[in-house]
């Protein structure tokens, strides 16, 4: 089959339903393809219900109800078969929605997954989307979440903007009216952060002298003329700036890394933003928007998250912010404590142990933050406690994209290392996480660290 005739068949058998589960992850991506799918089911006039799992997992399954509804598994599920099976799901009950990679089994369950045919860089919103136009081509308005959940799940982040089936996305949102697509500064914060936040705190690519470093940011400001605050005082965000500011700021930062032997080329990125959201919110553009969604989820609130996806701009909005405002703080006192407890440093990997000091769901996001002031040339390993199973570690791993060119997956490097334990990893290239026994957290390092080794050397880096 293709993927048109799967995300027809899909389509078709959640219409001929008289009742729908949606059970889906808590991250963005998680959060949008719920959405999406909701959205698009009950629109269709067929009664749906949601249900968001941390991880699909033996202990999680109880989440998944046993009664006569069709169940559509969004976000998961691909790499879970095997667990759909031994709960008593039969093929015809089912409904997967995915990106990740594919478990066989010998259940024939319907998938709507890009990953086989060939496309890595499409979120499981993005198939969700799909699904939503095959149900109802009328449904183009929910283009904006699939963009939301394809870029807070890094899916933009290799090729600076989203490619293939997602760019694709991007056109529907374009044309319906609710995206616009740009070519602009690649940096994390355009809607909200103080101009000179968001340059100094977005580390792709490094610049020497601005990233990680306020004084030198409002320096490079100073020098160019661009004022930090408006004239009644307000913060300016990049979003404030006129065509000639940003044009300044492009120049001068490209400068920046050419001097220092660096490559201009990520500099600039296409960034999406919502016409109909508010100016200078969390909800104006997509990265951004997707950070906020993701808070919700972190913090056990997913519901909160999707309220959002459905249009809530009241309560949602504000609880949501609130949680992002906490998340943020956790986030940074992660930060804080990894920069300085420091980190051991192997052949290939540094890596840390956190304890039970800061939830699991964040250390991931701890870690990406962390390797822009570590050693850029290695991969970084977090492991951390899990408080309602002390047996078990949660690993989490963020590589760059310059290492992943050299040839490092993470997902392959955590699946290699923790089958032999009984241990549970999926993820990405350049960020992967793992379930590990606490027994085998010393011998998994040293496995980690030599499948990066073989994976440099078989990409002819050899050791640095």
């Amino acid at each position: 089959m293709s993927l048109e005739g799967d995300v027809r068949a899909a389509a078709g058998r959640i219409c001929e339903a008289e009742r729908v589960t949606v059970i889906s992850h808590i991250d963005a991506d998680g959060i949008t393809s719920l959405s999406i799918l909701m959205q698009a089911i009950t629109r269709a006039g067929i009664e749906a219900v949601p249900v968001f799992v941390r991880q699909l997992e033996p202990l999680m399954m109880h989440r998944v109800p046993q009664d006569d509804t069709l169940k559509v598994f969004a976000d998961l599920g691909a790499g879970q078969q095997n667990l759909l099976e031994a709960h008593g799901l039969k093929d015809d009950r089912v409904v997967i929605v995915d990106h990740h990679v594919t478990q066989d089994v010998e259940t024939p369950y319907l998938q709507v997954n890009a990953l086989p045919y060939g496309h890595a860089k499409f979120s499981a919103a993005g198939a969700a989307y799909l699904v939503a136009q095959a149900i109802d081509a009328d449904n183009r308005d929910l283009a904006k979440l699939a963009v939301i959940g394809n870029v807070g799940d890094m899916m933009a982040r290799e090729d600076c903007g989203l490619v293939g089936p997602a760019r694709q996305i991007v056109d529907d949102g374009l044309e319906y009216g609710n995206v616009e697509a740009r070519k602009d500064l690649n940096c994390y914060g355009i809607s909200t952060r103080p101009l000179a936040n968001c340059l100094a705190y977005s580390d792709d690519p490094f610049i020497e002298g601005i990233t990680n470093s306020l004084p030198g940011t409002r320096r490079l400001l100073a020098r160019l003329g661009i004022p930090e605050r408006t004239r009644k005082g307000q913060w300016r965000v990049w979003e404030d700036l006129s065509g000639e500011e940003r044009q300044a700021i492009a120049s001068a930062l490209a400068e920046q890394v050419v001097a220092h032997g660096g490559r201009a080329d990520r500099l600039c990125a296409e960034v999406y933003l919502f016409p109909d959201e508010t100016e200078k919110t969390a909800l104006r553009n997509a990265a951004e928007y997707s950070t906020l969604l993701n808070a919700c989820g972190r913090w056990a609130r997913p519901e909160v998250g999707s309220a959002i996806c459905a249009g809530d701009r009241g309560e949602a909005v504000r609880e949501a912010g609130h949680m992002l405002t906490h998340h943020r703080a956790v986030i940074r006192e992660l930060l804080n404590h990894i920069l300085e407890t420091g980190v051991t440093e192997l052949d290939a990997v540094q890596y840390i142990h956190v304890g039970d000091r800061f939830p699991d769901t964040i250390v991931g996001i701890g870690a990406g933050m962390a390797l822009s002031r570590l050693n850029r040339e290695k991969p970084i390993l977090v492991m951390c406690t899990l408080p309602d199973d002390p047996d078990l570690t949660k690993v989490s791993m963020r590589a760059t994209e310059r290492m992943v060119g050299s040839g490092i997956d993470l997902q392959e490097a955590l699946i290699e290392a923790s089958g032999s334990f009984g241990g549970a990893a999926g993820g990405h290239a350049v960020a992967a996480g793992a379930y590990i026994p606490k027994t085998a957290e010393e011998e998994f390092v040293q496995r980690v660290d030599r499948s990066i080794k073989r994976q440099r050397g078989a990409a002819g880096q050899g050791n640095r």
